[in-house]
């Protein structure tokens, strides 16, 4: 039994401006239809006593401790800069002054 309509499909197209061909609604109205049944599998599998997952292996935060450092000195950040001025880069302008 279908869940997704050809209507439905169409409908939605229109409202994201989707320009779609009679065959591309067929094709999708199945494909979205057997996405809706799959989602209705898995959640009748799903039972209060199961958590909710996004990810089947257990993950860990694999990210460095976060230590504090000294900052580097004005001048051997601007040491490869093209151009400093006043301790700061310096770049073109790219609009005008008000």
């Amino acid at each position: 039994m279908s869940t997704i309509s050809r209507d439905e499909v169409a409908r939605v197209a229109a409202l994201a401006r989707i320009e779609l061909r009679p065959d591309e609604v067929d094709r999708l109205a199945g494909e979205l239809d057997v996405i809706v049944d799959a989602i209705a599998q898995i959640s009748s599998v799903a039972t209060p006593d199961v958590p909710a997952t996004s990810h089947p292996l257990p993950l860990t935060n694999v990210y460095r401790e976060d230590v504090p450092v000294p900052a580097l000195a004005v001048a051997d950040v601007l040491a490869g800069a093209p151009d400093a001025q006043d301790g700061r880069f310096a770049v073109p302008q790219i609009l005008g002054e008000e």
